[in-house]
């Protein structure tokens, strides 16, 4: 790793007192929506995301014929973000519908439902569609992967098969020391360090290092890219512990109340 844990000073911790290699406190629970076919509630940090699950639906009447050749399930993502998430209000729009022209949102959404369409097992469900609609409550850093993680619950809540979970996180680069050319990668950006560094998101499928998910929000040298995304994989696998956490959780209560 690009920094040894053992011999980190003091003064080298982060503005939240984390170290370079600490993801912020992830709390997560699914189930949260008794309407949805599946939903849940997670938060990164300060970012907080409720996810729903729609479907899978059968298509009807003109869509039906419009998709006639599908042989798949087509997933697609809508994004809400309340007026009151962030401190970056932009002009136009309201209430939970403010952001959905946005060109990052809409990058935003493609990006999750590529990610999902090869994922799930859409050829079990031909002519129908599955919806994941995310709401952005609160904005801090790490918005896509805490989207991504999000709709990996909520998928799993709605029963829909997967191949393994799809867990995401950020990492980014410290400024170069004076007086040489090294960066410190960092693990799970929150919203000032984004705004200061470059960053990118990773995503991976299962505990493996298999990448399925790298967005890079911004310009970084190629010699550099490597040890971000190490780190990048490494937190993921830590997210995924988490999130499996989460699941098995649920499904004990759920097998109990069986029981009882």
């Amino acid at each position: 790793m690009p920094l040894d844990t053992s011999t980190y000073h003091l003064a080298l911790l982060r503005l939240d007192g984390r170290r370079w290699n600490e993801l912020r406190r992830l709390h997560a629970q699914i189930s949260t929506q008794a309407s949805a076919d599946g939903s849940s509630y997670l938060e990164m940090g300060n970012t907080k995301v409720i996810c729903t699950i729609a479907g899978p639906a059968e298509v009807r009447g003109a869509a039906r014929r419009e998709g006639a050749e599908r042989d798949n399930a087509v997933v697609t993502v809508e994004i809400g973000i309340a007026g009151f998430s962030g401190v970056d209000r932009r002009r136009g729009g309201g209430g939970g519908g403010k952001g959905r022209g946005d060109k990052r949102t809409t990058e935003m959404q493609n990006t999750i439902a590529s990610a999902f369409q090869s994922t799930l097992f859409t050829h079990l469900y031909p002519h129908s569609t599955i919806t994941i609609s995310l709401h952005i409550l609160s904005q801090d850093g790490s918005l896509l992967a805490a989207c991504l993680n999000a709709a990996t619950l909520a998928l799993i809540d709605a029963g829909v098969p997967m191949s393994d979970y799809i867990v995401a996180c950020t990492s980014g680069l410290t400024p170069p020391k004076s007086g040489t050319e090294s960066a410190d990668p960092l693990l799970d950006l929150n919203g000032m360090e984004e705004q200061e560094l470059p960053w990118l998101t990773v995503g991976t499928l299962g505990a493996g290092e298999r990448v399925s998910v790298l967005v890079l929000e911004s310009r970084v040298q190629v010699g550099r890219l490597e040890g971000m995304l190490a780190v990048g994989v490494d937190g993921c696998k830590q997210v995924r512990e988490i999130l499996d956490g989460v699941v098995r959780r649920q499904g004990k209560r759920v097998l109990e109340s069986v029981i009882s």
